[in-house]
């Protein structure tokens, strides 16, 4: 069989939501060939064989007992990142974090208290434990140990915090749909893994607070990654991705398999989601807080490839600018079409992030 110029062949092993529980190697790499109208990128290779990978090379003569399938190699933004990762998105209330930081140690707190309360008998000379495990307070026909009334507090205090950030995120995202921001005036000048912002007007009492750009790899297609393992629709999904949900339970990542887990708090019924979705693979570049013009954004410290999409490997470049709002924190996130590299790519390690917004400090 002879080599088309056009196909070329994709690897990969994409973190699962839950990613920090899993050893990589367990997990089987997806290796397709890909029939394009479009010549392929340069090479490039992100990760090792044992850890999480993707990788986009020519195809071989040793590469002919692959699946293939056929996609659309394209520069062009997919329409699934303009409709999730496009426009201005509202930060997630910090209590979120101090929320999930205290879930572990409310937990043991908990499980202290049970067993000082299952060894009270031991306790009943000891001072203060003594007085803590011993007796109950009556409520109604029930008898509840007093322990219980101090560590049972303790307990739902992430619960309670939770509710009071899911309230302000509620609240913020309300006052931007009944008042939304125009995009900003931006003028780009894009170079070999940078960008250089000519003129920027943001709109009447927006603050500028700083801007990067930052690069990552989305999530596979679906229906592709079922395709590759030769699975119907309706199959066991790949590891890592979730079943197929009915359309109107459809969130940014769900769409395409992977929401799998709560990666934004409370979104509000709107035309788009206002919470941005953090990419599980991604690297920054630097931040620039300097609002004088022209303003220089460099990519990541490690070269990576430019744009390039298809259905499973969709590799994206996007431009953020952090402003401040009544009060409240927002960025405007536009996808950017940075070129390839003339030299193929190598870098060892897949950059993960966490897959919860408010623990991956996208």
């Amino acid at each position: 069989m002879g080599l088309n110029e056009m196909d070329s062949v994709q690897r990969i092993r994409y973190p699962p939501f839950d990613h920090t529980n899993i050893d990589p190697g367990s997990l089987p790499i997806t290796e397709i060939i890909v029939e394009s109208n479009s010549p392929p990128p340069t090479p490039f290779k992100i990760g090792t064989e044992s850890g999480w990978l993707v990788e986009w090379r020519n195809l071989t003569e040793d590469d002919a007992h692959l699946p293939r399938i056929q996609s659309v190699t394209t520069t062009a933004t997919l329409p699934f990142l303009m409709r999730t990762r496009n426009g201005w998105y509202i930060e997630p209330d910090p209590l979120h974090t101090l929320a999930r930081k205290l879930i572990a140690p409310t937990v043991i707190l908990l499980i202290f208290s049970l067993f000082l309360h299952a060894i009270a008998p031991a306790l009943e000379k000891v001072p203060v434990l003594s007085w803590l495990t011993q007796g109950t307070y009556q409520i109604g026909p029930l008898d509840y140990p007093k322990l219980l009334f101090i560590t049972f507090p303790i307990f739902v205090l992430p619960i309670v915090i939770r509710i009071i950030a899911n309230s302000r995120d509620i609240n913020r995202q309300n006052t931007y749909i009944n008042s939304p921001i125009s995009d900003p005036e931006i003028d780009l000048t894009i170079g070999d893994g940078w960008v250089d912002i000519e003129s920027l007007q943001l709109p009447e009492s927006v603050k500028f607070i700083g801007t990067r750009i930052q690069t990552g790899v989305a999530i596979p297609e679906r229906k592709t990654m079922l395709n590759s393992a030769n699975r119907p629709e309706t199959g066991q999904p790949p590891p890592g991705m979730s079943t197929a949900l009915p359309e109107k339970r459809l969130t940014s990542g769900e769409e395409h398999g992977t929401g799998v887990g709560e990666a934004t708090p409370l979104p509000v019924d709107y035309s788009r989601i206002l919470l941005l979705e953090p990419m599980r693979v991604r690297a920054r570049g630097q931040y620039e807080t300097s609002s004088d013009i022209p303003i220089r954004l460099n990519g990541p410290e490690e070269r990576w490839p430019g744009t390039i999409y298809s259905s499973v490997i969709a590799l994206h470049w996007e431009i953020h600018i952090h402003a401040l709002w009544k009060g409240m924190r927002l960025r405007w996130v536009n996808p950017i079409i940075i070129p390839q590299t003339d030299e193929q790519i190598i870098i060892s390690k897949l950059p993960l992030r966490a897959a919860r917004s408010e623990e991956s400090g996208d």
